[in-house]
């Protein structure tokens, strides 16, 4: 079972993921909680350079980068777990990339879409929350995160990012969304986060992907 988490920064895809997974084990599953970038050894060097705010990267170079840290990523990581029987839940994936660098960089989409099947060998995931909020809220959130953590230099390079720019992205995440309807599922992340991770597990009950 292949579950992604979606949104714009600030959106509390990390803080989902982990409730998913305690709740997923106590049900006896075994899981693996994971991110993009940076999910495996290669991913981790990857993920310094493009988050870096200090660092300029050019939109190209950026959208490569993502790529092969999730090409990596499924063959070492992601894979071998599914077919181990695991569940997986993956902290952003190929729809971030649609996303941020399509709407938010203005790369064609449907170009992005070819880059991901190839990158990802084909593989997507069985269901994807999409966490939707106003981009205000979620930068506001994301640059309290990162000053608290002291992340602000190492990890704030989309951060620092336009609020126009934010707003693009998530109009990109809903127009993913909408087309692929079966695999998307919306959760109001403006909510409390006890609020959101019980929405989530009653939608992978109605999917059955788990017994109620």
């Amino acid at each position: 079972m292949f579950l992604t988490l979606e949104g714009v920064e600030g959106s509390g895809k990390s803080t989902l993921a982990q409730h998913l997974a305690g709740r997923l084990e106590q049900r006896g599953k075994t899981v693996l909680h994971t991110r993009e970038p940076g999910g495996c050894l290669l991913g981790r060097d990857i993920r310094a350079l493009l988050l870096d705010s200090g660092r300029a990267v050019e939109p190209r170079a950026e959208l490569y980068l993502f790529l092969a840290d999730r090409a990596q990523h499924v063959e070492e990581i992601i894979r071998p777990a599914l077919g181990r029987g695991e569940w997986v839940i993956c902290d952003r994936y190929a729809d971030s990339t649609i996303a941020y660098q399509g709407a938010g960089r203005g790369m064609n989409s449907d170009w992005l879409q070819r880059l991901n099947d190839d990158a990802t060998g084909g593989l997507w995931p069985d269901i994807t929350f999409l966490l939707d909020l106003p981009e205000e809220l979620g930068l506001e959130r994301a640059l309290r995160r990162n000053a608290e953590s002291g992340l602000g230099k190492t990890e704030g390079r989309f951060e620092a990012e336009t609020l126009a720019f934010h707003h693009r992205v998530r109009q990109g995440f809903l127009a993913r969304a909408e087309a692929f309807p079966r695999r998307f599922n919306i959760l109001d992340a403006s909510l409390p986060p006890e609020n959101v991770a019980e929405a989530a597990w009653n939608e992978l009950i109605r999917h059955g992907f788990i017994e109620g």
